[in-house]
């Protein structure tokens, strides 16, 4: 959970399923011009004060308006125009765009922002970047209702445009552009382009081959070499005598496939060749390609066999080492690439069929009841949430939200009932800790943790959650240090420099779909020193009540993470942390790679059906439990 998360708002991901996307049609229309460049014109435009001038151009030749920006304060220096009257009605159009020029001598970063008459606390607006050269003009194009590289955002009003902002961003140095134009276009509904490479297919029911799956091979099969053909629905390759792997890859018809709803794939093959082979599959993504699959013992003629290919990869993580793991990511899946090898003689391969699985997960015996390692192991907490409250004297659910701006947290949105506790997000104006002082934001959620209540060093932490499914949202179960009330302020209680650390036992945005987790470790602060540890890629099925459960060992010089009771990743170094840490759970919305928030999707709940910590005898301390008490 970086604290430094973008300001500007989470990545979000196209998700297409339609080639049709790519041909959108956008009939003629004539530009309207939203600022004259006749005599006073500069009169609206107001600039940051004391930063910004903006004047007529006097050369002929460059018509326009100059903005000059100052050093100074503002991190987003520029100028507001506004309508004429109380505002635009710009509803037969789709977009506004400005023609500028860098005059400046460094590059220029410059946004255009178009704003709607809607509550200021829920930022009604659509914002657009360019990076201009020295010297370079170019076109600023913010299309409504889309945001920061064309993904979706506020659905803006067009029929009540109040203003449009240009910034640049804050510089030591002194900036300038011109304005040569602003004028609203395109038509009514207008839709940005769609890169090739950007269309997400999900193929219908999971399959990628076998019976109803139409495949185009001149788009979709390419050959290494073997001659590949259709033989039914199934994909015959015949490969070449010639030593050495040979490949035929199948391809979506366009773009990639979205394969975020499964955990792995099932590709059914069969020997029709006469001599015996070796089959093995791999599977390529944006991530990075999956490992080789495919058992060692060859196919004799006429055999089939099902190659299981998952995406969680055959072993844990090995982080500082870059070793084991996986690099798919299931949502960008670019090709299946087939191969086979043999001692000698006809290689033919027939796939039947692939596909996609989702499977539930096979827990262990000791999960739930014990750490995952031999010792001399004590339950420090076990929280099952059966009560009809929470344990004030554990649990607090007010806090500082440092996560994302349209939030607040409310005790209202921790609920218990049936066994569980439940973070409740949704759309509902309220302000954070319920404290009427404090902002008012769009979103309410719920919020868990034990800082100055509980906290332990070193020991084994386990919660079993499921997870929410609305797009947007992003549910954590961390951990940060806490040195007590003796270190001072909060932030010096919990530096994660000096030896402390902050651990991201599961981390998941929820447009990864069910199945993919992040794990991480900060360390040395969040400024200029900033370390860390982790991968975004650990996948994990639910159990067959859709939870997933996620642990932590935390030893001397060791972190060991588990899901469902299979080790996913271990970090051994000197650098792990030695200072005692409170455990915590939140539902923000955003994150570094997520998509935006569908009110139509809310509520949905963040479930936690219990939290269980145990601790090594030889690794207790007088601090476990609760601060300056021992339990």
């Amino acid at each position: 959970m970086n604290h430094f998360w973008n300001r500007l708002g989470a990545a979000a991901g196209a998700s297409l399923v339609c080639a049709v996307a790519l041909l959108w049609a956008q009939g003629p229309q004539t530009p309207r011009t939203l600022l004259e460049m006749a005599d006073g014109v500069e009169k609206r435009l107001a600039g940051t004060p004391g930063q910004v001038t903006v004047v007529r151009s006097t050369d002929p030749a460059a018509p326009g308006i100059v903005v000059k920006i100052q050093p100074g304060k503002d991190d987003y220096p520029g100028v507001t125009i506004t309508p004429p009257t109380s505002a635009w009605d710009l509803s037969s159009y789709g977009h506004v765009e400005a023609k500028v020029v860098n005059m400046g001598t460094k590059p220029l970063y410059l946004s255009l922002r178009v704003d709607d008459s809607g509550d200021w606390r829920e930022s009604p607006s659509n914002t657009e970047s360019i990076s201009l050269p020295p010297g370079q003009a170019g076109t600023l194009k913010t299309i409504f209702g889309y945001s920061f590289g064309y993904k979706p955002g506020h659905k803006l009003k067009p029929s009540a445009i109040v203003r449009v902002l240009l910034f640049a961003s804050k510089s030591e140095e002194p900036q300038s552009f011109r304005i040569e134009s602003l004028v609203a276009g395109g038509p009514a509904g207008e839709k940005p382009p769609v890169a090739p490479e950007d269309v997400r297919i999900q193929p219908m029911g999971g399959r990628l081959i076998g019976r109803g799956v139409v495949i185009d091979p001149a788009k979709q099969i390419a050959s290494e070499g073997p001659q590949a053909s259709l033989d039914g629905s199934a994909l015959k390759i015949v490969f070449p005598p010639a030593s050495g792997d040979k490949t035929v890859s199948l391809r979506p018809v366009i773009g990639r496939w979205d394969l975020r709803a499964f955990d792995g794939l099932q590709v059914r093959v069969r020997n029709a060749g006469t001599s015996p082979i070796v089959p093995r599959v791999r599977l390529d993504t944006n991530g990075g390609p999956s490992e080789w699959v495919g058992e060692s013992v060859p196919l004799r003629p006429g055999a089939a066999r099902t190659i299981t290919l998952p995406f969680a990869g055959s072993g844990p993580f090995e982080l500082g080492k870059e070793a084991g793991g996986t690099k798919v990511s299931s949502d960008a899946a670019s090709a299946l690439v087939f191969t086979a090898t043999t001692d000698g003689g006809e290689r033919t391969l027939v796939v039947e069929s692939v596909q996609a699985t989702k499977t539930f997960a096979e827990l262990p015996a000791w999960l739930g009841k014990r750490p995952p390692v031999p010792g001399d192991w004590t339950k420090t907490l076990g929280e099952e949430f059966n009560g009809r409250t929470l344990d004030p004297s554990i649990w607090s659910v007010y806090g500082e939200n440092y996560w994302d701006k349209p939030s607040h947290w409310s005790k209202h949105n921790v609920t218990l009932g049936n066994g569980v506790v439940k973070l409740r997000y949704e759309k509902k104006r309220g302000h954070n800790n319920d404290d009427p002082t404090k902002a008012e934001t769009p979103y309410a959620s719920g919020y868990l943790h034990t800082y100055g209540l509980w906290v332990q060093r070193y020991g084994y932490f386990e919660a079993r959650m499921k997870m929410p499914t609305a797009p947007g949202l992003w549910p954590a179960f961390w951990m940060m240090p806490d040195r007590g009330v003796a270190a001072g302020e909060q932030w010096q209680r919990q530096d994660t420099a000096n030896g402390g650390m902050e651990f991201d036992i599961m981390e998941h945005l929820t447009r990864w779909g069910p199945h993919r987790f992040n794990i991480a470790m900060h360390y040395d602060g969040y400024g200029k020193d900033h370390k860390g540890q982790g991968t975004d890629k650990i996948y994990a099925q639910t159990d067959k009540d859709g939870f997933v459960t996620c642990g932590l060992l935390w030893t001397p010089g060791s972190a060991i993470y588990y899901y469902n009771g299979r080790e996913v990743a271990r970090w051994e170094s000197p650098r792990i942390s030695n200072v005692p840490s409170i455990l915590m759970f939140t539902l923000p919305s955003g994150g570094w790679d997520n998509s935006p928030l569908e009110d139509a999707r809310l509520p949905d709940h963040f479930t936690i059906d219990y939290v269980r910590v145990w601790q090594r005898k030889d690794l207790s301390s007088a601090i476990d439990g609760k601060p300056g008490a021992k339990k």
